[in-house]
């Protein structure tokens, strides 16, 4: 069996962490905690579950914490987990089963990170993210925010997942301060953080700079293919802000130029065409989304919605704004298969239930 170090980098984490390291009690055979200037009980905490508590001062750098904590690993793999992330248990039984089998050759494990929930506990949103790393093999961490290691050697993709699990909002300014930070003294954004500081501006509502980064980023044409279609689909969110309505359609269709459609592209498209109330046009694609496949190998955003709920709450809406209600009703319960409890699908319902008592209701109350 191959044993793992648990390195993380924390501050100011005291609601969080213990949570955290209960759920990897008996998983890990160490723990690294390197504090970047807590001045709450984060420390007293990481105390209770490990003796290797070290000090490092905070640079505007996430990757040089990141490489500190994996400097001070003993054991054959580091594995890396936030503060407000968790190991559920069915999740904690899938890591032990990978820790008892993990071909010692494997450099890199990637593991599915959810990090977005509906109000079931379903997940909604999920990446692949490298979650261990054979140590001592030279692989680092790079880029100070939205850091990444780039894998080498042979990967597995392991079924464990780590759920991030926040209790709090964070400083909702901080990674585009250390962009600004960087390009006012000169730092070259390498493409992938070019990508991301394009996605901070338009989560600061800039949509006008946002869609510069994002078309400059797309020119020079040396991002992921995951990324530029993200790329795309965050042009045309900035130019629905806009109100530039044929540029956000051409930004979306310049996705297809990347690789085949996307669930939640076709999702997108759909919702744009909704928008304009052209509904045989926005039922089409989100017909289109049932029929495209979920390979959550492929690296990029996964939004599990696309896959099957979204467009079949959003077909029931467009057909029975067509007037065509059987259809509509036959959506919903495909809907429902999804997500029984959902609250879109349970007022359906009773819409559908009204109107065979009642056939002179209107229909405009069902939601999406």
């Amino acid at each position: 069996m191959v044993s793992v170090s648990l390195c993380m980098i924390v501050k100011n984490e005291e609601d969080v962490l213990g949570r955290c390291l209960e759920s990897v009690s008996g998983l890990v055979d160490e723990i690294i905690i390197v504090d970047t200037g807590s001045t709450d009980r984060t420390r007293e905490i990481a105390a209770r579950f490990t003796e290797k508590v070290f000090d490092f001062p905070w640079r505007d750098d996430f990757s040089a914490a990141r490489n500190e904590s994996f400097s001070h690993a003993s054991m054959d793999y580091c594995m890396w987990l936030d503060a407000d992330d968790v190991i559920l248990e069915e999740d904690r039984r899938a890591f032990l089963r990978l820790k008892e089998t993990l071909d010692p050759t494997v450099s890199v494990v990637m593991a599915p990170y959810h990090t977005g929930f509906d109000e079931g506990g379903r997940v909604t949103f999920s990446y692949y993210r490298e979650r261990l790393i054979k140590n001592r093999t030279g692989m680092r961490w790079a880029g100070a925010v939205h850091e990444a290691v780039t894998p080498v050697g042979k990967v597995l993709y392991g079924e464990f997942a780590v759920a991030h699990r926040k209790t709090r909002p964070s400083d909702p300014d901080r990674n585009l301060r250390i962009y600004q930070a960087q390009l006012a003294a000169g730092t070259e954004l390498e493409p992938r953080q070019q990508f991301y500081y394009g996605r901070e501006l338009y989560y600061h509502r800039r949509w006008e700079e946002a869609l510069e980064v994002f078309e400059r980023f797309l020119a020079e044409d040396r991002g992921w293919v995951e990324n530029n279609i993200d790329a795309c689909c965050h042009c045309a969110y900035c130019h629905k802000e806009l109100g530039h309505d044929q540029a956000e359609l051409s930004s979306l269709f310049r996705t297809f130029s990347y690789d085949r459609p996307r669930a939640e592209v076709c999702c997108e498209l759909g919702h744009s065409f909704l928008r304009r109330e052209q509904y045989r046009q926005a039922a089409y694609w989100y017909a289109l989304a049932l029929t495209c496949s979920r390979d959550d190998r492929r690296g990029g955003f996964v939004s599990a919605d696309c896959y099957g709920y979204l467009p079949c709450i959003q077909l029931c809406l467009c057909y029975s704004r067509l007037g065509d209600q059987k259809r509509a009703e036959t959506f919903n319960e495909l809907a429902a298969a999804c997500k029984p409890d959902a609250p879109a699908v349970l007022h359906n319902r009773a819409v559908f239930q009204s109107l065979s008592a009642e056939p002179e209701e209107s229909p405009a109350s069902l939601r999406h």
